[in-house]
């Protein structure tokens, strides 16, 4: 029985996503936890603004840094190096 390969490229792309929102998960859990050290348990409203504070930079700063990372002539196959 042969395996077409769009078929083995959607399922990795579905092990990848499923990984992904696990480890997400688990750091969802841990920067809320790293917070209540911080912060009162039930400190309401402001815990949960600072929490989308922390949880925006983290996610700015990533976005910014992958995007720099992708600008990198080496990440584009058969980009001419002569071309900058």
């Amino acid at each position: 029985m042969e395996v077409k390969p769009t078929y083995i490229g959607t399922m990795i792309t579905l092990a990848t996503v499923a990984f992904g929102l696990i480890a997400a998960g688990a750091w969802n859990k841990f920067i809320t936890d790293f917070i209540a050290l911080f912060l009162k348990p039930g400190s309401g409203v402001w815990a949960e603004f600072v929490y989308a504070i922390i949880i925006s930079i983290v996610a700015i700063l990533v976005v910014q840094n992958l995007g720099k990372l992708a600008e990198r002539e080496s990440f584009w196959p058969g980009k001419d190096r002569a071309e900058k």
